[in-house]
């Protein structure tokens, strides 16, 4: 087992060291009950001895009770710590997930991510519940089961000597033929847990164009991928077990032959043969037990790298020790920005951006597809760092503050709006936890959500289902804004936020932020013109460079793409006034 990964164990460290110790005193009861066997048939049966039977027997059955009490107190410890183990390892990937940047979560799928916490954990929590139970149990066995064959019968106990390690060899090299296979097996499964996924969070575009059909092809051909990988592991594997019978009985065959030989020599009695007979099968069964932990832990092995890679991910970004936790304001300042999100030496999504921006200022962006608007404004709360220069906020290098201090007065509609499955209080209280019911209704007031979740019967205690799905595009960036503003923050940015609501809902939000936040500085990202005509100041972009700056008046005179971009939605009409009606 990974030595990182065993650090999870921690407070279930007692269980699991308790576990191979009762398997150990229940191995020792177990090898003495094949030699209280011998001795019932040689002395209290063929000597005719009744009590001497009656006794052996009962002793015989207190051992066997004895036995069982340690096996079933091992199997509890076991269960115990090997559940604790991977609960220990969830916990540990989970919380490492949280403090990922947007970088380190671009590393991983989030499908990979879900078989990592699911599938690659529960591979490993049996391993290690076989490797503290089976593994501890079966060198024990072997070992005091070869000591008493050889107390007995020196020959068998040779035949044995020389039959374990070759039976040994041959199934551990089925073991490691088959582990390739294991190892395919769970990168075919990200795939697989990403096509259902994919399948179920876009079951309604599916349906919408009829593509049933596709995409049941499109998971039938990885389930089959994945059905073929396990089948050539287990034809592999499956060799394991004819293996094994054809050597158990060869070896008892071969054990009746020697001690009846011995016997009619008279230098073995019947009970002897029966209980060397017994060892034998111990030992045989302990050894295929040996074979297929290994074969568990090899699939395992797959699984650990994979958890490994997670949990020795660096986060890009940490708090320093002297961080500092008070914003003092809204002002952003981009000072000479480049930005790659393949890092250093790999192309520049924004270059050499100049920007400053004064506490309570509007500011709208606008730019086409792939000029790196939402690239720009995701800088300022540290969802990504910068290539080279700096972002300011308050005066202040970015990178200086707590995460959370600058993230709670940086408050981000992204662009993909997501809502939990939950009610509405519990979804906007997202903002701020310890907000009362009043000022969750306040903050949707202003995101124009109010009116529409009146209409629920269940109004603010209506719950949303996974997702959002139970509500309207428009509906669900509302109630996105309504969230962002509870938090109270001194920069808002809306990325897009606005373009499933009409221009008059659009319209009354901007008005809101102006009556009731004003000195909060606002970036609103948006596709039209009306959204940020009335801006203090509008950036347009292009290419991942600025290439204006100024109120719309100045930017219909000096700039050539906002100026296109204006005529053709207002001039042409085409301003979006058809977008969903607020409900």
């Amino acid at each position: 087992m990974n030595r990182n990964l065993l650090r999870s164990v921690r407070e279930y460290k007692r269980e699991t060291f308790l576990t191979p110790v009762f398997v150990a005193l229940e191995v020792f009861m177990e090898v003495l009950i094949p030699l209280l066997m011998a001795n019932i048939i040689d002395v209290g049966i063929a000597g005719g001895n009744l009590s001497y039977t009656v006794k052996m027997g009962l002793l015989l059955v207190a051992l066997a009770l004895i036995a069982l009490f340690f096996g079933v107190k091992s199997g509890q410890l076991g269960a115990i710590a090997s559940a604790g183990y991977a609960k220990n390892l969830r916990h540990d990937i989970f919380y490492k997930v949280q403090d990922f940047s947007f970088g380190n979560i671009d590393h991983f799928s989030s499908s990979g991510l879900v078989t990592r916490l699911t599938t690659d954990i529960t591979n490993v929590q049996m391993a290690f519940m076989f490797t503290i139970r089976l593994l501890a149990r079966a060198p024990i066995m072997i070992v005091l089961s070869l000591i008493m064959t050889m107390t007995i019968s020196i020959p068998i106990a040779i035949m044995l000597l020389i039959t374990v390690p070759v039976l040994g060899g041959v199934l551990l090299i089925l073991a490691k033929k088959a582990h390739p296979h294991f190892v395919q097996v769970f990168d075919e499964y990200d795939v697989l847990n990403n096509t259902v996924q994919e399948n179920v969070n876009a079951a309604r575009v599916v349906k919408a164009y009829v593509r049933e059909e596709h995409e049941n092809e499109k998971f039938g051909k990885i389930s089959t991928i994945v059905f073929d990988l396990f089948t050539k592991a287990e034809k592999i594997v499956a060799w394991n077990a004819p293996i094994m019978q054809f050597t158990v009985y060869g070896v008892v065959l071969a054990m009746v032959l020697i001690g009846g030989k011995s016997i009619i020599g008279g230098s073995m009695q019947t009970g002897e043969l029966t209980s060397v007979i017994v060892y034998a099968i111990q030992i045989l069964s302990s050894l295929m037990m040996v074979t297929f932990v290994f074969v568990q832990i090899m699939i395992a092995e797959a699984s650990t790298d994979r958890i490994s890679e997670v949990l020795n991910e660096v986060p890009e970004m940490e708090d320093a020790a002297d961080a500092v936790t008070e914003v003092p304001n809204g002002d952003i300042d981009f000072e000479h920005v480049n930005f790659s999100y393949s890092g250093e030496g790999g192309n520049l999504s924004l270059k050499d951006v100049n920007l400053h921006i004064k506490s309570g200022q509007v500011v709208g962006i606008i730019g086409g597809t792939g000029s790196a608007k939402s690239t720009l404004v995701q800088l300022i709360p540290r969802l990504y760092d910068v290539t080279e220069g700096s972002v300011k906020v308050g005066g202040i290098d970015v990178r200086k503050y707590s995460l959370k201090s600058l993230r709670d007065q940086v408050s981000m509609v992204l662009q993909k709006n997501v809502l939990f499955t939950g009610s509405i209080y519990e979804n906007v209280r997202w903002g701020d936890e310890n907000a009362s019911d009043e000022e969750v209704q306040r903050v949707c007031q202003l995101a124009q959500a109010d009116s529409f979740i009146q209409e629920f019967p269940q109004k603010y205690d209506t719950m949303i289902v996974e997702g959002g799905n139970n509500v309207s595009g428009g509906q669900k960036q509302r109630l996105c804004i309504a969230r962002a503003l509870l938090k109270k923050p001194k920069i808002l940015i809306l990325d897009d936020s606005t373009s499933a609501v009409d221009t008059k809902t659009d319209a009354l939000i901007r008005q809101a932020f102006r009556e009731e936040i004003p000195d909060t500085t606002r970036i609103i990202i948006a596709q039209r013109v009306s959204s940020v005509e009335d801006a203090d100041m509008i950036i347009v972009m292009d290419n991942g460079r600025i290439d204006g700056i100024g109120t719309s008046e100045e930017l219909l005179k000096t700039n050539a793409i906002y100026r296109e971009v204006y005529e053709s939605q207002v001039k042409g009409g085409t301003g979006n006034e058809s977008a969903e009606e607020s409900k």
